[in-house]
């Protein structure tokens, strides 16, 4: 209780209303919902619950890991990492996020003394099993965050490998979490859980309804201008996405020499670097986050107020994983796409996906 204090929590949101009785109950679950709901707690908080009456139970049984949490990008992983410590804090469960780009000796060492809970990265905890240094042969508890990413940025080939080596699907709680829940990840589902209850919060596969959607039509090569007398008339947190790391590189590097405060957000930049850009845009040194669309999975940054697309997204999901970083919680936000006159055949594609024409 003292670390649901801590972390500022009230009252119960209606993903966590309606899933966390369902984590309690034991049964499989996948769910749809959009960002910022608070999906995290949801998940995290009746697993503690169980883990620390287990424990009372039963002292002695420790050194396994119970509970394997994967995500698709580092971001994501520390930020869910970040979360269970302060849930936490006030108890003895221990936690690690194993992600690629740092060193893997700390890692190992919490992996092989057996640490409560495991919110990893495929690839990376792929490194780490063809070491032999886990311990999941007493894991209760599996939860797939944001699984439609993992399945676009090509980790399901791993995921399935992961599940293969853990403990029978009936040994075992499954969690499934996406913001949009297309057929093809409906399908993986399948693999992985057994008798799921399915919870849909908001609309399935589309954005809050907190967000106003507005387009700019722009000459490609007037975008950054544009951009920049938008950023000087507007106030509050903004993030940019970028089709391509250079991309996002440039168009950062272009924007602070224009006297904003711009940091990029792509694979290419050290970890040290990426985690500079993430907490310089939460406290402010930052106004502007311009990133790709890997690098920014998973951002959970309170008070963003504006979502600018510098080129058309290429599909619905695209548009509704970016849209997401704003209006979440049922706060209100903005969503800017800067089209240019050659991507308005893909800006009529993306409206006929959603049944709707984005005001312009």
């Amino acid at each position: 209780l003292d670390g649901i204090r801590i972390r500022g929590f009230a009252t119960t949101t209606p993903i966590q209303s309606a899933v966390i009785p369902i984590v309690m109950s034991g049964d499989d679950i996948i769910g749809c919902a959009d960002t910022g709901t608070g999906k995290t707690a949801a998940f995290l908080l009746p697993i503690l619950n169980r883990m620390l009456k287990a424990r009372e139970a039963a002292p002695d049984e420790r050194g396994f890991t119970r509970v394997l949490i994967l995500a698709p990008t580092r971001e994501l992983a520390v930020q869910i990492a970040d979360d269970v410590e302060g849930f936490t804090y006030h108890t003895d469960v221990t936690s690690i996020a194993v992600y690629g780009g740092v060193d893997m000796g700390p890692q190992e060492r919490a992996l092989k003394s057996g640490v409560d809970i495991v919110i990893a990265t495929p690839g990376r905890l792929m490194d780490h099993m063809r070491s032999a240094t886990v311990k999941f042969d007493k894991l209760d508890t599996l939860v797939l965050d944001e699984a439609d990413r993992m399945m676009d940025m090509g980790f399901w080939p791993d995921v399935r490998r992961i599940v293969q080596t853990l403990p029978d699907s009936a040994a075992r709680q499954t969690l499934l979490f996406s913001a949009t829940m297309p057929e093809e990840v409906m399908k993986l589902a399948d693999e992985v859980v057994q008798n799921a209850s399915y919870v849909q919060i908001g609309s399935a596969g589309g954005p809050a309804k907190s967000i106003t959607h507005t387009i700019e039509n722009v000459k490609a090569s007037e975008k950054t201008e544009w951009l920049a007398r938008f950023l000087r008339r507007t106030r509050g947190p903004v993030l940019v996405f970028s089709r391509t790391k250079s991309g996002a590189e440039r168009l950062a590097r272009k924007l602070a020499s224009m006297g904003l405060k711009a940091a990029a957000l792509h694979a290419d930049r050290t970890q040290a670097q990426r985690t500079q850009a993430v907490e310089g845009f939460r406290s402010g040194t930052y106004r502007v986050l311009v990133a790709t669309d890997v690098a920014a999975r998973g951002l959970d940054i309170d008070g963003i107020t504006h979502v600018v697309n510098y080129e058309v997204p290429s599909s619905r999901e695209m548009y509704v994983h970016r849209v997401g970083r704003t209006g979440r919680a049922e706060a209100t936000g903005t969503a800017l796409t800067l089209v240019a006159p050659e991507e308005l055949r893909a800006l009529q594609a993306l409206q006929r996906s959603f049944g709707m024409e984005l005001q312009g």
